[in-house]
């Protein structure tokens, strides 16, 4: 798949844009004044697989908590910053990789070079986070509601803003809740800018639906090309987030991340329970990182062809269902001991 070029910059070890691999963010959704619960839910995103963290820095007191949750997680750290610059320069202080602002919101275009400053001399990267419910009044005068171009224009304009400073440390967010309007406005910045975008669409629901929203809008603009990192935006724990985000790069293929299963919808020919076998499955290889295919199948209509052509794969039948490995049949196996064999294939694959 042909990715839309853009600058490589680094979040601390993490690289975001040119031919890095599209990284998966989370925020956390403690309150960052709570250092000890906040660490907490860090952890839990690292061993998800989260590559990239961002908290919320409403005051000084949670910007005081900075630099004790950066001691103890081993992945990079964003802060997210509104409307008072002091508090991104205390954010640097604390030693987070990675900035995320609105110029617009933080005042005064000296404070917005006070911050611009203390990020370049420890080459933080700064993104620029355009969202379609805080847009700049101007801008909504002009374009009447936050439309793609509107957006645009507000990204534009702080890019230029930040460029006048002589920064280039620049990642760039266009975010709105329409799945339609973030498209085109993705799709308009792509064609305008060649720094790295971090993608998705905002607010997006809960579990289901927002699910269903993040993977057809940034489904749209990662087969395009555009996109060099992403964050699912669920009203639901982040650790959902981590793993829709790697479920929409893994099903376009761009990024592998632990087993796929591959499973029918069962109907009236099947006879075994695949409802009850996935759901088994997937809780028993959940923390596995090894990126194979895995079909359960629950009849002999389509479940040997996408079995044989599964890394390992199980086409079911009464009773019993027919294992494959790599194409190969290697016997049949009682219902009741599926899963167990499945799992001890994948384990010696």
């Amino acid at each position: 798949m042909k990715r839309h070029p853009t600058k490589s910059i680094a979040i601390g070890n993490i690289k975001v844009g040119g031919r890095a691999p599209i990284s998966v963010q989370s925020m956390t959704k403690t309150d960052t004044r709570d250092g000890a619960a906040t660490i907490s839910q860090i952890h839990e995103l690292e061993e998800a697989g989260c590559e990239i963290i961002r908290v919320a820095v409403p005051d000084e007191n949670a910007a005081h908590q900075l630099e004790k949750i950066k001691n103890r997680m081993a992945i990079p750290l964003i802060a997210d910053i509104h409307f008072n610059h002091k508090l991104a320069l205390m954010a640097i202080d604390g030693g987070v990789d990675g900035l995320r602002i609105n110029p617009g919101n933080i005042g005064e275009k000296k404070k917005v070079a006070e911050v611009v400053k203390k990020a370049s001399s420890r080459s933080i990267p700064i993104r620029i986070g355009v969202n379609a419910g805080s847009l700049e009044k101007d801008l909504l005068k002009k374009y009447g509601h936050p439309t793609p171009p509107a957006l645009v224009a507000s990204a534009l304009r702080n890019i230029k803003l930040l460029e006048s400073f002589d920064f280039d440390l620049i990642k760039v967010s266009l975010k709105a809740s329409d799945v339609l309007s973030t498209v085109k406005a993705y799709r308009l910045i792509a064609s305008k800018t060649h720094y790295p975008l971090h993608v998705g669409i905002t607010e997006a629901g809960p579990l289901l639906r927002g699910a269903i929203k993040s993977s057809l809008g940034m489904g749209i603009l990662l087969a395009e090309g555009i996109g060099d990192t992403i964050r699912v935006s669920l009203t639901a724990p982040p650790i959902e987030e981590v793993k829709v985000g790697y479920a929409i790069l893994q099903a376009l293929k761009l990024r592998r991340f632990g087993p796929e299963i591959i499973s029918c919808p069962a109907c009236g020919r099947c006879e075994v329970n695949i409802e009850e076998i996935v759901k088994e499955l997937e809780n028993r290889i959940s923390h596995l990182k090894k990126p194979l295919t895995v079909a359960v199948m629950g009849c002999v209509v389509n479940g040997p062809g996408e079995a044989r052509e599964a890394d390992i794969g199980i086409a079911g039948g009464k009773k019993s269902g027919l294992l494959f490995k790599k194409g190969k049949p290697l016997g049949k196996v009682p219902t009741q001991n599926l899963v167990d064999r499945l799992i001890e294939e994948i384990n010696n694959f």
